[in-house]
Protein backbone atom coordinates (compact mmCIF):
# COMPACT_ATOMS: atom_id res chain seq x y z
CA UNK A 1 0.00 0.00 0.00
CA UNK A 2 1.44 3.31 -0.97
CA UNK A 3 0.19 5.63 1.66
CA UNK A 4 0.42 9.32 2.44
CA UNK A 5 2.12 10.44 5.41
CA UNK A 6 1.34 13.45 7.62
CA UNK A 7 2.86 14.31 10.93
CA UNK A 8 0.51 14.24 14.15
CA UNK A 9 0.58 15.74 17.55
CA UNK A 10 -1.16 13.50 19.94
CA UNK A 11 -1.41 16.80 22.35
CA UNK A 12 -3.88 18.30 19.83
CA UNK A 13 -5.79 15.41 18.48
CA UNK A 14 -9.32 15.18 20.40
CA UNK A 15 -9.46 11.63 20.19
CA UNK A 16 -5.82 11.77 22.73
CA UNK A 17 -7.75 10.60 25.93
CA UNK A 18 -8.90 7.31 24.23
CA UNK A 19 -5.74 5.78 23.08
CA UNK A 20 -2.95 7.33 25.11
CA UNK A 21 -2.48 7.80 28.60
CA UNK A 22 -4.17 10.58 30.64
CA UNK A 23 -2.27 12.88 32.90
CA UNK A 24 1.17 12.72 31.09
CA UNK A 25 3.29 16.09 32.22
CA UNK A 26 3.95 18.24 29.50
CA UNK A 27 7.54 16.76 28.27
CA UNK A 28 5.86 13.20 28.71
CA UNK A 29 3.60 14.13 26.47
CA UNK A 30 6.05 15.77 24.35
CA UNK A 31 7.98 12.51 23.76
CA UNK A 32 5.34 10.39 22.83
CA UNK A 33 4.36 13.73 20.41
CA UNK A 34 7.50 12.17 18.91
CA UNK A 35 7.15 9.05 19.05
CA UNK A 36 3.59 8.76 16.86
CA UNK A 37 6.11 10.27 13.82
CA UNK A 38 3.01 10.01 11.00
CA UNK A 39 -0.75 9.59 10.34
CA UNK A 40 -1.48 6.99 7.57
CA UNK A 41 -4.68 7.07 5.07
CA UNK A 42 -5.79 3.71 4.52
CA UNK A 43 -8.25 3.99 1.02
CA UNK A 44 -11.66 1.97 1.79
CA UNK A 45 -11.22 -1.46 1.08
CA UNK A 46 -6.89 -1.45 1.76
CA UNK A 47 -5.62 -3.29 3.63
CA UNK A 48 -3.25 -1.50 6.15
CA UNK A 49 -1.20 -4.83 7.13
CA UNK A 50 -1.59 -8.80 6.33
CA UNK A 51 -1.53 -12.32 7.67
CA UNK A 52 2.71 -13.02 7.45
CA UNK A 53 3.31 -9.29 7.36
CA UNK A 54 6.63 -8.90 9.29
CA UNK A 55 4.95 -6.82 12.55
CA UNK A 56 6.60 -3.28 12.85
CA UNK A 57 3.90 -1.08 14.37
CA UNK A 58 0.88 -0.26 16.53
CA UNK A 59 -2.12 1.86 14.89
CA UNK A 60 -4.27 3.71 16.38
CA UNK A 61 -7.23 4.09 14.44
CA UNK A 62 -7.87 8.33 14.11
CA UNK A 63 -10.56 8.15 11.60
CA UNK A 64 -13.03 5.46 10.13
CA UNK A 65 -13.56 1.62 10.94
CA UNK A 66 -11.31 -1.68 10.23
CA UNK A 67 -11.94 -5.16 10.01
CA UNK A 68 -10.13 -7.99 10.81
CA UNK A 69 -10.40 -11.38 9.56
CA UNK A 70 -8.52 -14.30 8.84
CA UNK A 71 -8.86 -16.94 5.72
CA UNK A 72 -10.27 -20.50 7.29
CA UNK A 73 -8.63 -23.57 6.04
CA UNK A 74 -11.85 -23.63 3.22
CA UNK A 75 -10.95 -20.49 1.89
CA UNK A 76 -13.86 -18.32 3.85
CA UNK A 77 -12.71 -15.10 5.12
CA UNK A 78 -13.46 -15.17 8.82
CA UNK A 79 -14.10 -11.76 10.67
CA UNK A 80 -12.37 -11.97 14.21
CA UNK A 81 -13.35 -7.90 15.33
CA UNK A 82 -14.23 -4.66 14.40
CA UNK A 83 -12.03 -1.55 15.29
CA UNK A 84 -13.05 2.50 15.25
CA UNK A 85 -11.48 5.04 15.77
CA UNK A 86 -9.46 5.90 18.95
CA UNK A 87 -8.80 2.18 18.93
CA UNK A 88 -5.40 0.61 18.46
CA UNK A 89 -4.84 -2.42 16.18
CA UNK A 90 -1.83 -4.33 15.74
CA UNK A 91 -1.21 -6.16 18.29
CA UNK A 92 -2.07 -9.59 17.32
CA UNK A 93 1.96 -9.44 15.70
CA UNK A 94 3.79 -8.75 18.71
CA UNK A 95 3.86 -12.67 19.91
CA UNK A 96 5.66 -13.61 16.99
CA UNK A 97 6.35 -10.37 15.02
CA UNK A 98 4.52 -11.05 11.95
CA UNK A 99 1.07 -10.25 11.64
CA UNK A 100 -1.92 -13.19 12.02
CA UNK A 101 -4.82 -11.61 10.64
CA UNK A 102 -5.17 -8.90 7.35
CA UNK A 103 -6.78 -5.52 8.67
CA UNK A 104 -8.75 -3.78 5.98
CA UNK A 105 -10.32 -0.61 5.69
CA UNK A 106 -14.34 -0.84 5.78
CA UNK A 107 -14.06 2.89 4.81
CA UNK A 108 -11.43 5.97 4.13
CA UNK A 109 -9.56 5.85 7.41
CA UNK A 110 -6.66 7.63 8.99
CA UNK A 111 -3.86 5.81 11.62
CA UNK A 112 -1.56 7.11 13.26
CA UNK A 113 1.87 4.66 12.96
CA UNK A 114 4.09 3.67 16.44
CA UNK A 115 6.66 1.86 15.88
CA UNK A 116 6.67 -0.93 18.65
CA UNK A 117 10.25 -0.73 19.03
CA UNK A 118 10.01 3.06 20.15
CA UNK A 119 7.08 2.42 22.11
CA UNK A 120 8.99 -0.23 24.13
CA UNK A 121 11.52 1.87 24.63
CA UNK A 122 9.86 4.68 25.85
CA UNK A 123 7.58 2.20 28.37
CA UNK A 124 10.64 1.87 29.97
CA UNK A 125 10.75 5.70 31.15
CA UNK A 126 7.51 6.26 31.16
CA UNK A 127 5.82 4.33 32.95
CA UNK A 128 2.31 5.61 32.15
CA UNK A 129 2.64 4.46 28.82
CA UNK A 130 4.07 0.69 30.21
CA UNK A 131 0.86 0.66 31.89
CA UNK A 132 -1.75 2.13 29.11
CA UNK A 133 -0.02 -0.60 26.61
CA UNK A 134 -0.62 -3.53 29.40
CA UNK A 135 -4.22 -1.95 29.64
CA UNK A 136 -4.85 -2.34 25.58
CA UNK A 137 -3.49 -5.98 25.85
CA UNK A 138 -5.88 -6.58 28.60
CA UNK A 139 -8.77 -5.33 26.90
CA UNK A 140 -7.99 -7.07 23.85
CA UNK A 141 -7.95 -10.50 25.97
CA UNK A 142 -11.74 -9.39 27.74
CA UNK A 143 -12.84 -9.05 24.13
CA UNK A 144 -11.94 -12.13 22.85
CA UNK A 145 -13.28 -14.04 25.97
CA UNK A 146 -16.68 -12.16 24.78
CA UNK A 147 -16.36 -13.29 21.85
CA UNK A 148 -15.94 -16.49 22.99
CA UNK A 149 -18.70 -16.88 24.51
CA UNK A 150 -21.05 -14.65 22.50
CA UNK A 151 -20.21 -17.41 20.06
CA UNK A 152 -20.46 -20.87 22.67
CA UNK A 153 -23.30 -20.13 24.31
CA UNK A 154 -25.84 -17.23 22.98
CA UNK A 155 -28.51 -17.56 20.23
CA UNK A 156 -29.06 -15.69 17.20
CA UNK A 157 -31.23 -12.68 19.19
CA UNK A 158 -28.62 -12.43 21.86
CA UNK A 159 -25.50 -12.50 19.73
CA UNK A 160 -26.86 -9.65 17.37
CA UNK A 161 -28.38 -7.74 20.35
CA UNK A 162 -24.93 -8.02 22.16
CA UNK A 163 -23.07 -6.88 19.42
CA UNK A 164 -25.21 -3.81 18.86
CA UNK A 165 -25.29 -2.58 22.51
CA UNK A 166 -21.40 -2.99 21.95
CA UNK A 167 -21.32 -0.88 18.73
CA UNK A 168 -23.07 1.93 20.27
CA UNK A 169 -21.19 1.88 23.79
CA UNK A 170 -18.47 2.20 21.96
CA UNK A 171 -19.32 4.87 19.62
CA UNK A 172 -21.06 7.10 22.67
CA UNK A 173 -17.97 6.92 23.81
CA UNK A 174 -16.98 8.85 21.14
CA UNK A 175 -19.52 11.48 21.13
CA UNK A 176 -21.91 9.93 18.87
CA UNK A 177 -25.53 9.46 19.66
CA UNK A 178 -26.37 6.18 22.04
CA UNK A 179 -29.40 5.28 20.08
CA UNK A 180 -28.80 6.21 16.27
CA UNK A 181 -25.80 4.07 14.22
CA UNK A 182 -24.57 3.68 10.85
CA UNK A 183 -23.21 0.42 10.28
CA UNK A 184 -20.10 0.65 8.05
CA UNK A 185 -20.09 -3.21 7.95
CA UNK A 186 -22.29 -5.59 6.07
CA UNK A 187 -24.63 -8.11 7.18
CA UNK A 188 -22.40 -10.90 5.69
CA UNK A 189 -19.29 -9.42 7.41
CA UNK A 190 -21.57 -9.16 10.91
CA UNK A 191 -22.50 -12.85 10.19
CA UNK A 192 -19.04 -13.70 10.07
CA UNK A 193 -17.90 -12.28 13.29
CA UNK A 194 -20.64 -13.41 15.09
CA UNK A 195 -21.05 -17.18 13.93
CA UNK A 196 -24.29 -16.80 11.80
CA UNK A 197 -25.61 -17.22 8.69
CA UNK A 198 -26.69 -14.27 6.31
CA UNK A 199 -29.94 -14.93 6.55
CA UNK A 200 -30.20 -15.28 9.69
CA UNK A 201 -28.31 -12.28 10.79
CA UNK A 202 -30.95 -10.40 8.20
CA UNK A 203 -33.90 -12.27 10.36
CA UNK A 204 -33.01 -11.44 13.37
CA UNK A 205 -32.81 -7.87 12.24
CA UNK A 206 -36.64 -7.73 10.86
CA UNK A 207 -37.96 -9.87 13.99
CA UNK A 208 -36.19 -6.82 16.39
CA UNK A 209 -38.09 -4.39 13.60
CA UNK A 210 -41.20 -6.20 14.56
CA UNK A 211 -41.29 -6.04 17.54
CA UNK A 212 -40.23 -2.68 17.74
CA UNK A 213 -37.05 -3.13 19.17
CA UNK A 214 -34.80 -1.11 16.33
CA UNK A 215 -35.92 0.88 13.02
CA UNK A 216 -33.61 -0.45 10.46
CA UNK A 217 -33.12 1.62 6.68
CA UNK A 218 -30.34 -0.71 4.98
CA UNK A 219 -27.45 0.48 7.22
CA UNK A 220 -28.15 3.27 9.66
CA UNK A 221 -29.83 1.65 12.61
CA UNK A 222 -31.79 3.76 15.25
CA UNK A 223 -32.28 1.63 18.41
CA UNK A 224 -36.04 2.15 19.85
CA UNK A 225 -35.64 0.15 23.30
CA UNK A 226 -32.65 -0.35 24.27
CA UNK A 227 -34.17 -1.96 27.66
CA UNK A 228 -35.32 -4.29 25.24
CA UNK A 229 -32.18 -5.36 23.83
CA UNK A 230 -30.17 -5.55 27.47
CA UNK A 231 -33.33 -7.83 28.28
CA UNK A 232 -32.44 -10.67 25.41
CA UNK A 233 -28.82 -10.42 26.27
CA UNK A 234 -29.90 -10.62 29.85
CA UNK A 235 -32.09 -12.99 30.25
CA UNK A 236 -30.67 -16.75 30.72
CA UNK A 237 -34.13 -18.44 29.98
CA UNK A 238 -34.06 -17.56 26.38
CA UNK A 239 -31.02 -19.73 25.95
CA UNK A 240 -31.16 -23.56 24.75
Amino acid sequence: MKADTLKVACSNCNLRELCMPVGLSATELQRIDDLVAVRRRVKRGATLFSNGEKFTSLYAIRTGFFKTCVVTEDGRDQVTGFQMAGEIIGLDGIVHEHHTCDAIALEDAEVCVMPFHRIEELSREVGALQHHVHKIMSREIVRENGVMLLLGSMRAEERLAAFLLNLVQRLHARGFSQSELVLRMTREEIGSYLGLKLETVSRTFSKFVEEGICDVRQRHVRILNPEALKAIVNNPSCRD
